[in-house]
């Protein structure tokens, strides 16, 4: 039929007024013979155009009616247009949900499900959904009666009959109902197996809680028991047998699609574990391997299926053991560290679209409420809801959570968990990805109410309220336990000292009372400075609890800000740079070291708001800095002073700088290359030990001789100095060489250069609370038995004469660190033939070099450590790789030149590329010695002083662990790691060292 210009233009305009994005295609439509009874009456254009989609519910309106039998076409147009609340019901869940006008299309009278509009129909509950089940006789008939039940909630739900909450509550015991006619019948098809045993189906997850979405993973643990004269054994398998069908019963896919996955990979052991235990089995269990996310999971645990007296057991018998959780250790950094695992794995594309995983999502809410209820819940059953939004309004009851914060959280979690069901509903599919397409958005808008504006209304909504919850997931945990120290208003709900307390021990505080006393001393008062403090200290609080010693954290703060305090960029600085107050926190709460560097100088705080103050500055800019502040001091002493103070400000750069690039943040996980990092702290330290060093001999040389000293002097160098790969707890290793000047004797010359030394050696050693700076010369000729310093010519009469092969081995890491330049040059070309050998060191040297090792082994080990462990001296540990490394430049730098470099990594890089190594095996060599190098730097971090194995105390074993990326639970690991890693490489030592490889 052809429609009028006129009319035309007329239904066109009032289409788009109503909604329609292709009203071309909706005027063809409209004029089916299928709608000529209804296309002319305006009441179905408005109720079409108060859809989420018009043209959706339009094409589902066409194809329904197609679809009807003849003798239901006339009945379902008539209701159409008399009947306003189906009118409603019908278009709306057409316009919101393609997959249930593809159920009706298919099923062309399950329209008349939406018939009924009693108040008995408005909340029907498990009992109503099983009659409605009732008829399915196969999985197939189970899928069509499960889609007409969710038809009627899907209707209730975008005509706005129900709430959030009653549809999450609707869709669990749709769940339920369905899973007891699964079971049903799983229980027909296996009589004897259903007699065998008692099965209990437990919910968990959203279904358990009473809150699930419409597409949803059903997750579910299954116990099971014999009956009278059945062997365990025989009734476990069951009940294996019977739950395995149940699952598949919902999971496969028919000609009528799916219901759900059930899910039972939070049974014990996961996957791993049996699918049926005994009750008694699971007790075990939880009593003995649990983790603590397993007992969190708990939380929702509800008996749904099967034998409600047993599974009535299962909950009461655990539900104690949920409720002591918070007592384990690192109760709250464990379920935190869990929350930024599942961060950290949403693909990098996705994450400004999840809705319940990433930052500002649905799982930032229900973690902050599961957290309060797992610590509070203990002592306060009134806590105890597994639905989340009845948790936090208990929580709020009970004065854990500001009342404010309690609304503006259920207001966000309502708005998100409502955007996730409209998601959801269009397809029938299980995702949390907001839509990324103009249509999908204007939909998820309009589903929501949002009619002028839709997708910018959207875009402001879903921003302002993941923006609060991202706020009020750190402020719900930590504020509440500086309420617990200020003088609150009369009547004011607040945290009680006992409540704060426990809390605090929670959190990883060993001891709550000094933690509120720093509290209160932090934030007492109406300063600006305790105003600041109250805003920065809610965020502060949760990265202390997630390091291994809150307590150390906190104090450090107190100890800084007691410093700085006055200081007004101090508290400005940790406002307003977001990243500066999270590295402070790091830093403070790693160990002795870097807050020990801090205190002696706090200004230092600053270079934690620069983006670039943490890279380390070059060894050039660091001797031009120490020099200057040198020629500015008054004597020797001042001189050294000022030098010892620029080491400990760059210090801290280097310590902090290596804490948070292990650490990361939330937003950034730690994802660092462990070589790079190691390799830039070893150049940093040693830069700054050389620049010490020329700092210390040019204040020597000012304060004796004036501008020029007798004697050319040069200072060499040696070991991991010389390699750069000093450690922060390393000595420096040192040559010393001198070179008389025209005119001056060989003993005035002497006289001065020992001078130097000894004034160099004193200076460095003054007492300080900075770390050490220990010069160590044994390795020079003839060791401690020969003289400190010795002339150019003098070095080359030794090593011509008498020069041992260990000397050549130790000349391999000598580089010129101060003094005269020309002179250390010659120096280094004097040495190069010795420690580069024409044709390599020969068959008895190496034999010399073993057996040295050998003996170094069984004589330096310090008796009683663990050489599994020894960083340094142990099994594939420091020393095995050096000198394998060593071992292979004494015999082969004279041909290969990427084999003369001082740096241990370079050099078994360089022996790789020239094949004298495997590349599986000098990967192993690698990651070995990075990992013993971490280790012994963290052991310094965490300690403040130095050691080559772990520490045996268990706070800093957790330290260290928290530095080389292991959880609290995980130390045990740590250490099965370091010694697997190690073992593998004395494997390759064995071969390459002592072997015939070399």
């Amino acid at each position: 039929m052809t429609v009028p210009q006129g009319r035309r233009s007329s239904t066109f305009t009032r289409l788009l007024r109503h909604g329609f994005i292709t009203p071309s295609t909706a005027e063809r439509l409209l004029d089916t013979p299928e709608l000529a009874a209804v296309r002319s009456d305006p009441v179905l254009l408005d109720a079409l155009g108060a859809t989420a989609d018009p043209d959706l519910a339009l094409l589902g309106l066409v194809r329904l009616i197609e679809a009807q039998p003849d003798d239901e076409r006339q009945t379902l147009i008539n209701t159409l247009v008399t009947a306003k609340p189906l009118r409603d019901r019908l278009l709306g869940v057409l316009g919101a949900s393609e997959a249930l006008a593809d159920h009706l299309a298919r099923h062309p009278t399950d329209w008349q499900a939406l018939v009924t509009y009693e108040a008995v129909d408005l909340h029907p509950g498990v009992a109503d959904f099983e009659r409605g089940l009732a008829d399915a006789d196969d999985a197939v008939a189970l899928r069509v009666s499960y889609r007409r039940c969710l038809l009627s909630i899907a209707a209730r739900d975008v005509c706005g009959t129900t709430d959030l909450i009653e549809t999450a509550a609707e869709l669990a015991d749709l769940a339920t109902a369905t899973l007891r006619a699964a079971l049903a019948l799983a229980s027909a098809a296996a009589p004897e197996d259903a007699a065998a045993c008692r099965l209990a189906v437990i919910a968990m997850g959203k279904c358990g809680g009473h809150e699930l979405n419409y597409v949803s993973d059903v997750d579910v643990i299954f116990v099971g028991e014999p009956v009278d004269g059945v062997d365990e054994g025989k009734a476990v398998q069951a009940a294996t047998r019977l739950a395995s069908h149940m699952m598949r019963i919902c999971s496969e896919t028919t000609v009528e699609g799916t219901i759900w996955p059930v899910d039972a990979n939070l049974r014990p052991e996961g996957r791993n574990g049996p699918l049926v235990r005994t009750l008694s089995s699971h007790l075990a269990y939880y009593q003995r391997w649990a983790k603590t996310w397993e007992f969190q999971a708990l939380l929702k645990a509800r008996p749904v299926a099967g034998d409600q007296e047993l599974g009535r057991a299962y909950v009461d018998t655990l539900s104690p053991l949920v409720w002591q959780v918070s007592e384990r250790d690192n109760f709250v950094s464990d379920a935190q560290k869990m929350r930024r695992r599942v961060v950290a794995g949403i693909p990098v594309g996705e994450v400004d679209r999840e809705l319940k995983l990433g930052p500002g999502g649905l799982r930032d809410v229900e973690f902050a409420v599961q957290l309060l209820q797992l610590v509070h819940g203990r002592t306060d059953t009134a806590l105890r809801s597994p639905t989340t939004l009845t948790a936090l309004a208990d929580l709020a009851d009970g004065g854990y959570v500001g009342r404010a914060d309690a609304f503006q959280l259920d207001e966000a979690y309502r708005f998100l968990r409502s955007m996730e069901h409209r998601i959801q509903l269009y397809k029938l599919r299980r995702t949390h990805l907001v839509p990324d397409d103009e249509a999908g958005l204007r939909r998820l808008g309009r589903s929501l109410g949002m009619r002028s504006e839709p997708i910018a209304d959207l875009g402001r909504e879903w921003k302002r309220h993941a923006s609060a919850v991202r706020r009020l997931h750190e402020k719900l945990f930590y504020r509440p336990l500086l309420d617990a120290v200020a003088q609150l208003a009369p009547g004011e709900a607040g945290l009680s000292a006992d409540a704060a307390r426990e809390r605090l021990v929670a959190l990883g505080y060993a001891d709550p009372a000094g933690a509120l006393r720093h509290l209160e001393a932090l934030t007492a008062g109406v300063s600006r400075k305790a105003a600041i403090q109250r805003t920065l200290l809610p965020v502060l609080l949760g990265w202390f609890a997630d390091s291994a010693d809150p307590d150390a954290g906190l104090l450090n703060f107190r100890k800084v800000s007691d410093a700085l305090g006055k200081t007004p960029w101090y508290l400005r600085l940790l406002r307003d740079e977001g990243a500066a107050a999270e590295n402070l926190a790091r830093v403070l709460s790693a160990g002795r070291l870097a807050p020990d560097l801090l205190m002696r100088a706090p200004e230092a705080v600053a270079l934690l708001g620069d983006p670039r103050g943490l890279e380390p500055r070059p060894g050039r800019q660091l001797e031009q800095e120490i020099l200057a502040a040198v020629s500015r001091a008054s004597g020797a002493e001042q001189a050294v002073t000022a030098a010892r103070g620029v080491r400990r400000r760059e210090l801290f750069r280097t310590t902090a700088a290596d804490i948070i690039g292990s650490y990361g943040t939330e937003e950034s996980p730690a994802e660092q290359d462990h070589g790079a990092l190691i390799d830039r702290v070893g150049s940093a330290v040693s830069d700054l030990t050389a620049a010490t060093l020329g700092g210390t001999l040019r204040a020597v040389v000012r304060e004796g001789w004036g501008d020029t000293l007798p004697t050319r002097f040069a200072v060499i160098g040696m070991g991991r100095f010389g390699g750069h790969e000093l450690s922060y707890g390393s000595d420096a290793d040192v040559l010393f060489v001198h070179e008389p000047r025209e005119g001056v004797s060989e003993e005035e010359a002497a006289r001065a250069a020992n001078s130097v030394v000894s004034e160099m050696r004193r200076l460095l050693q003054l007492p300080s609370a900075d770390p050490p700076l220990l010069v160590d010369a044994d390795l020079r000729p003839e060791g401690r038995s020969g003289p400190l310093v010795r002339s150019l010519p003098s070095y080359a009469a030794y090593y011509r004469r008498w020069s041992l092969t260990w000397e050549a081995q130790a000349l391999l890491r000598a580089e010129p660190v101060a003094g005269d330049a020309d002179l250390a040059a010659r120096f280094i070309e004097l040495i190069d033939p010795l420690r580069y050998p024409p044709e390599g060191v020969g068959e008895e040297a190496v034999r010399d070099i073993r057996r040295l090792k050998a003996r170094m082994e069984s004589e330096r080990m310090p008796r009683g450590q663990d050489p599994t462990l020894h960083t340094k001296l142990g099994r594939g540990g420091l020393s095995d790789i050096e000198w394998t490394v060593q071992l292979l430049q004494l015999r082969h730098g004279w041909a290969e030149p990427g084999l003369r470099t001082t740096r241990t990594r370079q050099a078994l890089a360089a022996a790789c590329a020239a094949r004298l190594i495997g590349g599986e095996e000098a990967a192993i060599l690698d990651e070995a010695w990075i990992l013993a190098a971490r280790v012994r730097n963290a052991v310094m971090l965490v300690r403040g002083r130095a050691g080559d194995t772990f520490p045996a105390d268990g706070r800093e074993l957790a330290a260290v662990g928290r530095y080389l990326g292991y959880d609290p639970g995980h130390l045990g690991d740590m250490l099965d790691d370091y010694r697997r890693t190690t073992r593998r490489a004395r494997a390759v030592v064995e071969e390459m060292f002592y072997g015939a490889a070399l």
